[in-house]
């Protein structure tokens, strides 16, 4: 087998594109090595390859909103997310906006207004906290963001479920969440996970790189296999609800 591509964006679009956009759904999207470690040198970025990039890049496309953690802000930047040009007259094809908006979960709100998500935002982002929130904090992001408060904020914890219905009261149905792991693990502890695609990097790395889900109570899950697509030497799963 060869590291050359073995799918293209047509194909993917196929493969990724929701059958019922209406319907509100939690993606996962996650690259790991083959031994199972989600990060290296504790980035995600080292693990992928030109069809992993791809395969985010469409699912980014099809998505009404990615979805990720404060931690993941923080490691990941995730400033001026936006899908290409190409990728953008798909989405006004579909009735879609150009660009899907970007959310992020936080409890604490320590997010810097100035931080590069929020100043290179090609739409206006989407914060997810609660009501126990500090509200300078909330006021603060509120000039740059629209803040959605979702739960009391017992435990410090963010109501996930409240939040998908708050994402999609916005139009925002499709969720495409990129971790990070504990992020994962609380959509799985509110039963929210819809689908899983996971990126099979070949790579070994060792050490002690933690898995894709972390923090959430075990607790065994059966899900579909919806397809597994070969891409060079990477292999692109996505499993389903079963």
């Amino acid at each position: 087998m060869t590291g050359e591509a073995a799918v293209d964006r047509e194909r993917l679009l196929a493969a990724y594109a929701p059958e019922q956009r209406s319907m509100p759904q939690i993606r996962m999207n996650f690259v790991a090595s083959i031994d199972g470690a989600v990060t290296v040198d504790g980035r995600s970025g080292g693990l992928g390859d030109a069809n992993d990039r791809l395969a985010m890049q469409v699912m980014r496309t099809v998505a009404d909103v990615v979805l990720v953690g404060a931690g993941t802000v923080r490691v990941e930047g995730y400033g001026g997310l936006a899908v290409d040009e190409a990728d953008a007259a798909w989405r006004r094809s579909h009735g879609l906006a150009d660009q899907p908006r970007i959310a992020v979960v936080s409890s604490r709100l320590d997010l810097d207004p100035r931080h590069p998500f929020f100043r290179d935002a090609v739409r206006r982002p989407v914060v997810v906290t609660h009501a126990a929130a500090a509200e300078a904090r909330r006021a603060a992001l509120a000039e740059v963001a629209d803040v959605l408060v979702c739960g009391e904020g017992e435990g410090d914890v963010v109501d996930l479920a409240e939040a998908q219905r708050a994402l999609a009261d916005l139009g925002l149905a499709q969720v495409l969440c990129e971790g990070g792991p504990h992020l994962f693990g609380a959509l799985l502890d509110a039963d929210l996970v819809d689908e899983v695609c996971l990126s099979l990097s070949p790579m070994l790395v060792g050490g002690e790189a933690g898995r894709i889900v972390q923090g959430s109570r075990e607790a065994a899950r059966s899900m579909k296999l919806g397809h597994a697509m070969p891409a060079g030497d990477l292999l692109l799963l996505r499993y389903v609800r079963g």
